[in-house]
């Protein structure tokens, strides 16, 4: 800060500043909750301000989010953006594994299963952790340190910029597993890709990697995070060049296939994580942000983010009525399924049910037992 605006804002500046927020953070509950210094475009410090990391910390569960850690996500951007010595919102997730993948499996099936009433109210508080991101009053940055699935790629995408790692993945998983992407996917993901791209990504639940995500729209940046040998190395298990198949489809981004593929899990194996680069261009992101006006990037940041509002504000109040009715029926079965299979199995036996339907038999704890891994396949 120069001498003469030091000056003008010591005389300026009021003795006491009211606090905004609706309520106090608690620390941990599985969210990190950290002010980082912000750094000028050259790496420099700048005094006093800053960047807020809002961490989603369970990497034993692949940060999924728990009912406590939506109540703090929550806080979390509503004090960020209520910090005034803030410049952006740098939102991930612990080690290098996943940023998120969606709501926390277990907790679903152990509670929320069978219980409509209470899977709506939780919906209230997802809902609502959608709309704080999508109201911040700061730049929102998504971090993505490792896989962006099913719910933690809907909060992903309700950020304003996505920076990945080139080993993550990207994708839904709701139709395989007794739901449908209705948190903010069939909101944003037609406005990020092509609608067929994007049917192909919300029902189909086949993940895409970042590279395919960044040639898609879905990201604004990806780097390397695989060391082999202290040497940068591109994802050696998707084609990371720009090829052309027999019929003249871009692959870049596609996973490989046969001899190929091995030798790049071979290669995988060999080499090392480091998110150096990610943090890096993290931060270069963010010292772009720093260099413009406060308010006018605040207003152009709400006036993006208004197609990705008017969907998501149209669209969620019946989506989270659906989704609390559907525990009683395939949320039930699926979210049973993926909780208590095995790592090799963990989908319902979705042939059963589609033929027990055809046959009439209403939904019941019996058929829900008879179509859960190992029972009636």
């Amino acid at each position: 800060m120069k001498p003469k605006t030091e000056a003008v804002v010591a005389a300026t500046a009021p003795k006491s500043l009211k606090d905004h927020d609706l309520a106090p953070r608690i620390e941990g509950q599985g969210v990190r909750y950290e002010k980082k210094p912000a750094r000028d475009p050259k790496g420099n410090v700048v005094p006093g301000l800053y960047n807020v990391w809002i961490t989603l910390d369970n990497p034993s569960q692949y940060n999924s989010y728990t009912t406590a850690m939506v109540k703090q996500v929550i806080l979390g951007f509503r004090a960020a953006g209520n910090e005034r010595d803030v410049v952006a919102v740098v939102f991930t997730g612990s080690g290098d594994k996943a940023f998120c993948t969606g709501g926390n499996t277990k907790e679903y099936a152990e509670y929320y299963a069978g219980n409509p009433q209470e899977y709506r109210q939780y919906m209230r508080l997802f809902n609502d952790m959608v709309s704080a991101i999508l109201g911040c009053d700061r730049p929102v940055v998504c971090r993505v340190n490792g896989m962006r699935i099913g719910g933690g790629q809907e909060i992903g995408m309700a950020c304003d910029f996505s920076v990945a790692q080139d080993l993550a993945r990207f994708g839904q998983a709701g139709p395989k597993h007794g739901s449908a992407p209705i948190g903010g996917a069939t909101d944003f993901l037609p406005l990020l890709v092509a609608s067929e791209r994007a049917m192909e990504s919300g029902v189909l639940c086949e993940p895409w990697s970042a590279h395919r995500a960044y040639r898609e729209g879905m990201i604004t940046d990806v780097v390397p995070a695989l060391k082999v040998d202290g040497k940068w190395v591109a994802n050696p298990t998707v084609v990371t060049d720009r090829m052309f198949d027999e019929w003249g489809r871009i692959v870049h981004g596609e996973q490989k296939t046969g001899a190929a593929l091995e030798e790049g899990k071979a290669l995988l194996k060999k080499g090392t994580v480091d998110l150096s680069l990610l943090d890096e261009k993290v931060e270069q992101l963010c010292g772009k942000l720093l260099l413009t006006f406060p308010d006018c990037t605040t207003k152009s940041i709400q006036e993006l983010r208004k197609p990705k509002l008017a969907a998501w504000n149209l669209n969620k109040e019946n989506s989270r009525d659906w989704l609390g009715l559907n525990m009683m029926t395939e949320a039930r079965t699926g979210f049973r399924a993926f909780n208590e299979g095995t790592r090799e199995d963990r989908e319902a036996d979705f042939i059963g049910l589609r033929q027990a339907l055809a046959r009439g038999t209403p939904w019941s704890v019996e058929l829900t037992e008879s179509l859960l891994p190992g029972k009636g396949k």
